[in-house]
């Protein structure tokens, strides 16, 4: 079995997951290239000039996999904050406790009304017969909730018109109506707030996000080679090539990197491949962090924003997730304030002029005060690419041409955007698809994360 050289690209969540799966194996003949200077991928932390530590993007500790439980476990010990979510939803002037259709008492009585007669129109109908995610919103919540709330947001996270989604990623990604319960909660005047896998969740002490996959590459020194930029993989040599002009030799290739990009990395190249990537669409991240000199007093962790006039679709109370999120872990002195927007690709923006707005946001939601802007110590920000794998009418047809070619060649693509499946994006997801790639390699175990529906 050692006899079989796996190269892996990437080490973010998908690559140190097998990684990690090789090492507790006791499997030699493998090594791991990353192209930056840095572990752990979009799930990697940064440290500002001024102490803040800063994610790329919201990420949490939450999981369907106790494998993946103990492995973090390993990593962190008890070095792990945990918390009970809270999470807001804000459209104009109204809080909404997550998720919005739960929570309707919390909206203006018109609303309320709309709402109500809408989900109760799709309750009677029962129509599940859907084409795309904005009919299937339609026929799910009604016209109240579509367009109080799930059409606004969606649209601002995906960049992308909700017909030309799929609706076939949902899943448990987005809380389905039970219209009883729904009344049930206006009448009472009852919260409903615990819906979805994160209600509880962990973060690390220290370092951020991309401690747990630090910690994770400390297991196995010198096997992590930074710098490696790939560039080509010749599947019939079985050759990676890199940026620098160096390269290896493979039997089993686990790559991590976006799909699309791989393809046309391949030589000589594959066309049904390239075309078939083409119909692959994402979008981008800009991450927004303001520090302040003062402390936010709040049980809250991130409220989602879903009016059209701000950049931003989230933001995130993130001194809360750790103390240590902020200079001399000071929560006493300091708090931090993560927005995220989406950028769709190909969008210019000015990076600058959306902090403005994302004070100005922040402001006018009441989570911060016009004379913050006295306070803001740190005005940071970090555009990302490749942030939301965009489910497409068109992805699964692609990912239909593609992954199995891949295969045949020894090659497995997975993670975020290496398997381009939203629904299986999640870190337990992505580090489960490395795990059970090195498993497959070696022995034929079946992949259950990335063949899961």
């Amino acid at each position: 079995m050692n006899q079989k050289k796996i190269v892996i690209i990437g080490a973010g969540p998908t690559g140190l997951g097998a990684a990690y799966r090789l090492n507790e194996l006791g499997y030699e003949n493998w090594i791991l290239y990353e192209k930056s200077d840095h572990i752990g991928g979009h799930a990697t932390s940064h440290v500002d000039d001024k102490g803040f530590v800063w994610d790329e993007g919201v990420h949490v500790i939450f999981s369907h996999y106790p494998y993946f439980d103990r492995m973090i476990e390993e990593a962190l010990g008890d070095e792990v904050h945990e918390r009970v979510r809270e999470s807001w939803i804000v459209t104009g002037d109204n809080w909404v406790p997550y998720p919005y259709q739960n929570n309707l008492r919390y909206a203006p009585k018109d609303v309320q009304v709309k709402c109500l007669v809408g989900a109760a129109k799709v309750a009677a109908q029962n129509n599940g017969n859907a084409g795309n995610f904005r009919d299937w919103i339609l026929a799910t919540f009604g016209e109240g909730i579509a367009e109080a709330f799930m059409f606004p947001y969606n649209s601002k996270v995906w960049t992308t018109p909700l017909e030309r989604m799929s609706k076939s990623w949902i899943a448990e990604r987005v809380p389905v109506l039970d219209f009883k319960r729904l009344l049930e909660n206006v009448l009472y005047e009852r919260d409903d707030v615990a819906w979805g896998p994160n209600s509880k969740f962990k973060f690390p002490l220290h370092g951020g996000t991309g401690q747990i996959y630090k910690q994770i590459a400390r297991r196995f020194p010198g096997r992590v080679t930074p710098g490696k930029q790939l560039v080509e993989v010749d599947p019939a040599k079985r050759r990676v090539s890199f940026a620098d002009g160096t390269g290896d030799h493979y039997d089993v290739l686990i790559s991590t990197i976006p799909l699309d990009l791989l393809v046309h990395m391949m030589r000589p190249v594959q066309p049904e491949l390239t075309d078939a990537a083409q119909l692959l669409e994402h979008n981008n991240l800009l991450v927004i962090g303001l520090g302040l000199e003062r402390t936010i007093e709040t049980s809250k962790s991130w409220v989602y924003f879903a009016d059209t006039d701000l950049p931003f679709y989230r933001a995130t109370y993130f001194s809360h997730y750790s103390p240590f999120n902020v200079p001399d872990g000071d929560n006493h002195r300091y708090s931090s304030m993560m927005c995220e927007a989406s950028i769709r690709n190909g969008q210019s923006f000015d990076p600058e002029h959306m902090i403005s707005q994302a004070m100005i946001g922040l402001v006018r939601a009441g989570i911060l005060d016009k004379s913050d802007d006295q306070r803001l110590i740190s005005r940071y920000h970090r555009y990302v690419p490749y942030s939301y794998p965009i489910p497409t009418l068109d992805r699964d047809r692609a990912l239909q041409v593609i992954q199995p070619a891949l295969l045949a060649q020894q090659v497995y693509s997975r993670g975020r955007f290496g398997a381009w499946r939203y629904e299986i994006g999640n870190m337990d997801h992505s580090v489960m698809m490395g795990v059970e790639a090195v498993n497959h390699a070696l022995t034929g175990e079946k992949e259950n994360v990335f063949h899961s529906s």
